[in-house]
């Protein structure tokens, strides 16, 4: 399916794996000058640079000028901004063990870039009257989930930015939406200091026994693909969903329960 991508400018935040690797990825391949954002690269980006449609930033964008800086490096032009930076520690000690430091850090990461990045990008959007934001929430803006407390509650503080924004610059012609993935193969669930490993080292079982088990929640009995969630992402920020602004995606595989 041709998005109707070609030609559009795109800032992706948190690109240099994961979701935000495979959104860059899905948008250069239709078409789209993409900016990745990320604190370093990795093999993979530069991989997808060599190609002359995706420019690397190195950029902390917990830092409070880091947003500014990346999106800054898109120019006079940015059709798509995709907040897609964010971290999950787990906190196998409980609420008690998260330190007021620990409380600032994820939010500054999981909701201010969101925030300092749209700033920066909507002046652009607003002068060409269009645009596109998609920041990537979680199932646990909907699922708050202890062993991830703070995590949950910037993921559903974004959430509501969101669609607060939404409302705000929906009559200019600028569309807002989150998707919310459940559990998806990468680092964050997967790798050696994800929350597989870290649940596994706080109980004793085994990580392939954990990873199984939040599998086993699914209707569909998997992770989601990082590919799948760019996939929503591109339909989304491309004129086929012209019309939908506000909304909340979930890709979950049917975790969420439905009413």
């Amino acid at each position: 399916m041709d998005l109707g991508l070609a030609g559009r400018t795109a800032v992706v935040t948190g690109a240099s794996k994961g979701i935000g690797l495979a959104v860059a990825h899905t948008l250069a391949s239709n078409g789209v000058k993409v900016v990745a954002g990320a604190r370093q690269s990795s093999p993979h980006l530069d991989e997808l640079a060599a190609n002359g449609q995706v420019q690397i930033a190195a950029v902390d964008l917990a830092d409070p000028g880091g947003p500014a800086r990346l999106v800054a490096l898109a120019g006079d032009q940015i059709d798509i901004l995709v907040n897609n930076v964010g971290t999950a520690a787990t906190r196998t000690g409980g609420f008690l063990s998260v330190s007021d430091d620990e409380w600032h850090a994820t939010m500054e990461i999981n909701l201010m870039a969101a925030v300092r990045a749209s700033r920066s990008a909507l002046p652009t959007m607003l002068a060409a009257g269009k645009g596109v934001i998609i920041s990537t929430a979680s199932v646990n803006s909907h699922l708050p989930d202890p062993r991830v407390i703070d995590y949950s509650v910037s993921k559903a503080a974004l959430l509501s930015f969101s669609k607060a924004l939404a409302k705000e610059v929906g009559p200019h012609g600028i569309r807002v939406n989150t998707v919310s993935p459940g559990p998806v193969s990468t680092d964050m669930w997967l790798g050696r200091d994800g929350v597989a490993a870290t649940v596994s080292a706080a109980t004793g079982a085994d990580p392939k026994q954990v990873e199984k088990q939040a599998a086993s929640e699914m209707l569909t009995g998997r992770f989601t693909t990082p590919e799948e969630v760019a996939s929503l992402v591109a339909y989304l920020a491309s004129d086929r969903a012209a019309n939908i602004t506000g909304s909340d995606f979930a890709i979950d595989g049917g975790l969420i329960p439905t009413t």
